[in-house]
């Protein structure tokens, strides 16, 4: 199952068959394959007919579209997470989007971010990079400061406030019926993404306010600013405990930034 915080899509009308290789998409197409894309950035990797049934489209239109964009580099097809076959036959493939393609989404004005950056570092050190990273993420803090309830609605305010900030975010529950049982919250697209590749603070100022707004300890899997295809961080399942308390212990917590899932 997974969860996304992003505004409920109406059902599009599934538009005329794609012009022939070359033409330029009508104006429906267009708008369907951006919203087909932007799902997989928010919920990749994901399959097509999850993508169909998130959107109200038919499969076969899904799929004319992906197949499109898996042509063009913007999506990539990949085979199925080991926990994600079930049934019999061939496991459907599942989409991510591709380096190009996060490259044609929203860039944050990254070659201005960069050098402000870097002059930071080279006049002032290191350490003030590190407190421009807190700096940067304390409205978020600060927007999220009053949460209160069980930590699952914790976690979706989270998610839809990086959701409203460009992150394609989404969250969904993982490892069910095992001792690794928890939720994993996803980033499918980071809109400093760049910056982040040559400052890692920002990824590491990030993991510590989610700690903070969440109240508990998180793990930090993935990153696509360390080269993976979707920033992913799991919370376990003994924070979801009732007696789980509202104070942020991110002192103890060591990064694990780009292991792989």
């Amino acid at each position: 199952m997974v969860r996304t915080t992003s505004p409920g899509r109406p059902d599009a009308p599934v538009g005329p068959a794609l012009p022939a290789a070359g033409g330029a998409a009508g104006g429906d197409e267009a708008r369907t394959r951006t919203r087909v894309r932007t799902t997989v950035a928010e919920v990749g990797p994901v399959s097509a007919a999850r993508i169909a049934e998130v959107l109200g489209l038919t499969g076969a239109a899904v799929r004319r579209h992906l197949e499109a964009m898996v042509a063009e580099g913007v999506v990539e097809a990949r085979d199925p997470r080991p926990d994600a076959r079930r049934g019999r036959g061939r496991p459907a493939k599942e989409y991510v989007i591709s380096s190009a393609g996060h490259d044609d989404l929203p860039s944050g004005y990254d070659e201005l971010a960069l050098s402000a950056l870097q002059y930071v570092a080279d006049t002032l050190g290191p350490e003030a990079v590190t407190d421009f990273a807190r700096r940067r993420f304390a409205g978020l803090e600060e927007s999220l400061a009053g949460l209160d309830g069980p930590l699952p609605e914790r976690i979706e305010a989270l998610v839809k406030a990086l959701a409203d900030q460009g992150f394609s975010a989404s969250s969904r529950p993982v490892a069910q019926g095992t001792a690794a049982e928890g939720v994993q919250l996803c980033q499918g697209h980071c809109p400093v993404q760049k910056v982040a590749e040559a400052f890692p603070q920002l990824c590491e100022a990030e993991r510590r306010t989610f700690e903070t707004v969440l109240g508990t300890r998180v793990q930090r899997l993935a990153t696509l600013a360390h080269g993976d295809h979707v920033c992913t961080t799991y919370v376990p399942l003994e924070a979801l405990h009732p007696q789980d308390q509202h104070h942020p212990q991110h002192h103890h917590q060591h990064a694990t930034e780009g292991r792989r899932l």
